[in-house]
């Protein structure tokens, strides 16, 4: 299980998004904790003014809205029932279990998730202080689950490096049995808020995978000059299909200039994580003595990075970016290094591949024996580069001193509201 806590300054915004799921018919409400009456029986203004009411108690606090999102690996299948029993077991292990929360179940990605709204203001009007609430309560509450509900565990190799969110079908599209909208929504919300993007290019790097194109027009056009935004929908060659929609349009406005807002902040946040993304690619090429383009791009997808190649007309790589989809990063190969640019990146790719073997000594016996598998060997011979770095949580900095409120626990029926 992975468990994801975003902290921010509107309520109404998290109930909006998970609301509008509901009504697309890719999430439904599994849970009501501390609201009265049935879930079928509330309506929006309803689950709003329950917080709101939480949130004008201590109108100084803006910062008071969580939007906490618990993901499973995709060969779990876990019911209503289940679901909502972690749910509740994991708001009280971080000190939430008092406060009113609503528990979406979504089904609009590969693997099975939840979203959880709440807010940090207590009925006495205090706080719950939430600053690295991510790596202090978070965390261990998270393994405990794991071992508890007898989940995959986020740490085990069984947990796929895939991205969770599906492409886009264009076949249901090319027929109009999907609307654009919809679909393109779906994935917009997926990865502008989660992906570390510093260019637009960089952002098309991550939607095209799905399916997806961020598109300026062409610079001589009104559109372009006034930085508009539109969204189309493409096939897999990448030619734009169905009808394309204007970034405003959308709930969450992605918008050129909301997105370049983002871009600054994005160069901060990738960069603790850019050590990582290096070592798996190290890993990758350091195998192989000479490797071919196909078998590249397959061995970094096996770790987690799709590897995108431009080229020309002749078949000229002049460009490389490379997409992790674990820590949800997008690189430039230049901004990687010189090993990993495009000019680098094309001497190393042949026409042939051939693993790498090693002669390690035998134990206790004159002779060697050839190998591809001895870790220490490989080490020396090919040290990956280390850098000093500070691992932050990459979804933002989760804020004050956590410390849970040692309040009575107050008697629930179990059910789909308490």
């Amino acid at each position: 299980m992975v468990a994801k806590i975003k902290i921010g300054k509107s309520i109404g915004g998290i109930l909006h998004y998970n609301e509008n799921k509901v009504i697309e018919g890719v999430a439904k409400l599994i849970l009501a904790s501390g609201f009265a009456g049935e879930i079928e029986n509330m309506d929006f203004e309803h689950k709003l003014k329950r917080f709101e009411h939480l949130t004008t108690l201590k109108p100084s606090i803006k910062t008071n809205a969580l939007h906490i999102s618990l993901n499973f690996h995709s060969s779990e299948n876990i019911d209503d029932t289940k679901m909502q029993d972690i749910a509740i077991a994991y708001m009280e292990s971080i000190g939430f279990g008092d406060q009113p929360f609503l528990v979406y179940r979504h089904n609009d990605a590969a693997h099975q998730h939840i979203h959880i709204a709440t807010t940090s203001i207590q009925r006495n009007g205090k706080p719950i202080k939430t600053h690295n609430i991510g790596r202090l309560v978070s965390e261990p509450a998270r393994k405990k689950i794991e071992k508890d509900f007898n989940l995959v565990i986020a740490e085990n190799k069984r947990f796929s490096p895939e991205p969770g969110i599906k492409p886009i079908d264009q076949s249901i599209i090319t027929y109009g049995r999907l609307p654009t909208k919809k679909s393109i929504n779906n994935v917009l919300s997926t990865v502008i808020g989660s992906y570390k993007y510093t260019s637009l290019a960089e952002l098309n790097a991550v939607l095209k995978q799905f399916n997806v194109l961020a598109d300026r027009g062409a610079e001589e056009t009104e559109m372009y000059k006034k930085k508009g935004l539109i969204y189309s929908i493409i096939d897999e060659h990448g030619k734009k299909i169905g009808v394309p929609i204007k970034s405003s349009s959308f709930y969450s406005k992605p918008t050129l200039q909301n997105l370049e807002k983002r871009y600054e902040k994005n160069s901060e946040l990738r960069k603790p994580l850019k050590h990582d993304l290096l070592k798996r690619i190290n890993k990758v090429l350091e195998s192989y003595q000479s490797i071919t383009k196909n078998t590249l791009i397959t061995e970094l997808k096996k770790v987690g990075v799709n590897l995108i190649l431009r080229t020309n007309e002749q078949g000229r790589i002049y460009g490389t970016t490379f997409v992790d989809h674990i820590n949800k990063t997008v690189f430039n190969g230049s901004d990687l290094g010189k090993l990993y640019s495009a000019n680098n990146l094309s001497q190393r790719i042949s026409t042939n591949d051939t693993i790498k073997t090693y002669l390690v000594p035998l134990n206790g016996q004159n002779g060697y024996l050839k190998s591809n598998t001895d870790q220490q060997f490989k080490a020396r011979l090919f040290p990956i580069q280390t850098t000093t770095i500070s691992i932050g949580d990459i979804f933002g900095k989760p804020e004050i001193d956590y410390n849970p409120m040692p309040n009575k626990r107050k008697k629930r029926k179990r059910g789909l509201t308490r």
